[in-house]
């Protein structure tokens, strides 16, 4: 089961896109250093599809993108969560996950996501906007395939 804490629209998480992120409690990465570290507590309002459509209808037509800050205490309810958006939407809403695994597991069909990020956050190597970061931003293809496009968060 999904809880979330909050949403907020952001336009820095996913390139080129215009996103409301829902971030997601319970997390079981207890990655140290972790800039929202109150998401490990098992607390928030369950994320239904009807209160996730609650979240997105006021911003429909103003964003391009949906983030699943989170949920790798349950993957199954994150990928079922992104093909309700992919296909109530008909495609014109995004998805992407955030996830602190090292990789999604083999159930999850990667074409629900057009982005995911992957990789627990670790002090010493940064965030994602650092060339050093250990965590991986991909575009997943029309394939499944996924490409890496962390380095479009770094500075030139």
């Amino acid at each position: 089961m999904l809880k979330f804490v909050n949403s907020s629209i952001v336009f820095q998480e996913v390139p080129d896109e215009v996103t409301l992120a829902i971030n997601i409690s319970n997390c079981p990465n207890n990655c140290r250093g972790c800039h929202s570290a109150y998401l490990k507590d098992d607390i928030g309002t369950i994320l239904t599809p009807e209160c996730l459509k609650e979240l997105i209808e006021p911003y429909k037509g103003n964003i391009t993108c949906v983030a699943f800050m989170g949920g790798d205490n349950d993957p199954a309810g994150v990928l079922l969560l992104a093909q309700l958006v992919r296909t109530s939407y008909d495609g014109k809403i995004k998805t992407a996950w955030y996830s602190g695994k090292e990789e999604i597991p083999d159930f999850i069909d990667r074409k629900a996501f057009n982005y995911i990020k992957l990789g627990p956050y670790m002090a010493g190597f940064g965030p994602l906007k650092e060339k050093t970061t250990n965590q991986r931003m991909y575009r997943v293809e029309a394939d499944g395939n996924m490409t890496d496009i962390t380095f479009r968060f770094w500075k030139k």
